[in-house]
């Protein structure tokens, strides 16, 4: 059995314990920008020159696979090939999973659009068979050959005709998933076009928005898992209060400071989050691997988030590398939702 999966049976049968929480890298950049994917590309003096290339990018994700810290690697449907043809996920406990749809409101990464400012509209790329099974005619029981895990993304905007538009193509990813035999975890975004709600109002919408909509499935059709924004410990917590079959899983948003990062998984863990999904924390951190050391460390209890961001800075200096802050302002909490 996978250590994913023997952790989610731990969760779920009222067992977790610290060591018990799921870190996801979250590399799927790829599926909403395209050159900017790999982030940053900086000289010796700290300068940006340039962005990361593909290339750089799988060596990144092969590094983070290699070091066995997180639990889950979601990329792309074509890196995720591509890793696996050169062997990356070989013997590794570490689970890979693609990005199973691209709705609109992801596309923000591509320079000079405005789809992240539209209302959100289905769309999937990724074909489920060739990633299980590696032919278009793929079908359950076949060896697979890519992954059989995937994630599903949907955003309600209290609009009833795009609301319904996405729960529809939702049904017919499932129908698919289980005709096939691939397992998904479900995120659900804010509102990213809201209409009639407010900054106060849309966590308790889309809480009430996610739950209705998996009340009607079966559990075969269930995700294995949430990963939805933190938007505060109430709305977390009332989350995992109501039905604790549920498990959460929260995004990172975006990259904030060190202190935001582990500031969230700590808070996620205490409200009852089970899992973190960071992207773009992870991946635009001076030490991506470092950072990922002290995330275990913060969720396992082993240290505070205020000790880690100090013990990151001084790994750094250890490893020759030049913050991007001075250690002050990198302890300071900058996302409102983690001050309130």
């Amino acid at each position: 059995m996978a250590r994913l999966d023997k952790k989610l049976n731990r969760i779920l049968s009222g067992n977790y314990r610290r060591g018990d929480f799921i870190i996801a890298d979250a590399k799927d950049g790829d599926m909403g920008s395209g050159v900017t994917t790999g982030g940053p590309l900086y000289d010796t003096q700290g300068e940006q020159i340039g962005w990361k290339t593909r290339r750089d990018y799988l060596d990144q994700i092969a590094a983070v696979v290699k070091q066995d810290v997180v639990d889950i690697m979601l990329t792309s449907a074509s890196n995720m090939e591509r890793l696996t043809q050169e062997g990356v996920y070989k013997g590794s406990a570490v689970k890979p999973a693609i990005r199973g749809n691209d709705a609109t409101d992801c596309w923000g990464g591509v320079r000079g659009s405005s789809y992240a400012k539209e209302m959100s509209r289905p769309y999937r790329t990724a074909n489920i068979a060739q990633v299980m099974y590696g032919k278009q005619d793929g079908k359950k029981g076949d060896p697979i050959t890519g992954t059989d895990l995937g994630l599903y993304s949907i955003t309600f905007n209290n609009d009833l005709d795009a609301d319904m538009r996405s729960l529809d193509a939702f049904a017919a990813f499932r129908e698919d998933a289980v005709r096939l035999g691939f397992t998904y975890f479900l995120e659900v975004f804010n509102p990213n076009a809201p209409v009639g709600l407010t900054p106060e109002t849309s966590p308790a919408f889309m809480n009430d928005c996610l739950l209705r909509c998996l009340s009607g499935l079966t559990q075969v059709e269930r995700p294995r898992f949430l990963k939805i924004p933190f938007n505060g410990h109430r709305a977390i917590s009332e989350l995992a209060h109501y039905d604790p079959s549920v498990v959460i899983g929260v995004l990172g948003g975006g990259a904030g400071t060190t202190r935001d990062t582990f500031e969230l998984l700590h808070q996620a863990e205490r409200a009852g989050a089970r899992l973190a999904l960071f992207g773009r924390k992870i991946n635009l951190a001076e030490s991506p691997l470092t950072l990922l050391r002290f995330m275990r460390a913060v969720a396992d209890g082993d240290v505070a988030p205020s000790d880690a961001v100090s013990a990151y800075h001084d790994a750094l200096a250890k490893e020759g590398l030049r913050p991007r802050r001075k250690l002050e302002a990198d302890q300071e909490i900058t996302e409102a939702v983690l001050r309130g």
